[in-house]
């Protein structure tokens, strides 16, 4: 496991910080000299969650915050910028899942809803933070995609499609931000362990689902890798 003991202070940017992967993420960041900021659209869920966090000097909570609004998520990354004076990885757990229909049963709001919760939130973040980045010449950003954003699957056409454009952002993020240190990785997990998950799928073979601590685990590291390249963008954990 790596150490961070001996190295300078992070400012680490997590969406969704009260989720089943985010509060994991949350979680074993913390155990770290960071600077954490937490983004979420409800107040309370994360107040309620890390009641000791946020009267923090070291970390800052940034609510009511819609992502896919791009002047809230502007203004956001703004204030997280005057507070800590730069933002080293943004790390996007914002997403949804949406599957059932057939392509040609998709509706529009459906449609809207996976490209909005999973790829606006993720460009809008992206593009806040990305003009900082360039500016101290070295950054991470972390997206989640899906397996099905690797091959469309039945009855999930609008989720593969987001997901996929997900990846794709990614992968743009990665070869523009060559020039400027700045990294971008998609970690592409299997079937995430969660309660909704299990509830969904009671006679699933859990064994072969992923702890969303494992993924924390991962995207730690990827934090604090110092030999990213902007090859390999997918992290495959499946």
């Amino acid at each position: 496991m790596t150490s961070t003991n001996e190295l300078p202070r992070k400012v680490i940017l997590v969406t969704g910080p009260a989720g089943n992967l985010g509060s994991a993420v949350i979680e074993r960041l913390r155990k770290e000299t960071v600077s954490l900021v937490l983004v979420d659209r409800h107040p309370d869920r994360i107040k309620e969650r890390y009641p000791d966090l946020e009267d923090s000097k070291d970390h800052l909570f940034l609510t009511n915050v819609d992502l896919t609004n791009p002047d809230l998520v502007q203004a956001a990354v703004d204030t997280a910028l005057e507070t800590f004076g730069h933002i080293d990885c943004l790390v996007h757990t914002t997403g949804g899942f949406h599957m059932g229909e057939l392509v040609h049963e998709i509706t529009p709001d459906k449609w809207d809803l996976m490209m909005n919760i999973n790829v606006k939130t993720l460009l809008n973040t992206s593009r806040s933070i990305i003009p900082a980045m360039i500016d101290q010449n070295n950054g991470t950003i972390i997206s989640i995609g899906a397996r099905p954003s690797l091959k469309g699957k039945k009855k999930m056409g609008s989720y593969s499609a987001a997901k996929a454009a997900v990846l794709r952002l990614t992968e743009s993020i990665a070869a523009e931000g060559s020039s400027s240190g700045i990294k971008a990785r998609c970690i592409i997990p299997g079937t995430i362990d969660t309660p909704e998950n299990q509830r969904a799928m009671p006679k699933a073979d859990r064994s072969k689902w992923i702890k969303p601590e494992s993924i924390a685990e991962v995207i730690f590291e990827t934090c604090f890798n110092k030999n990213l390249t902007e090859t390999d963008v997918i992290i495959p954990l499946y």
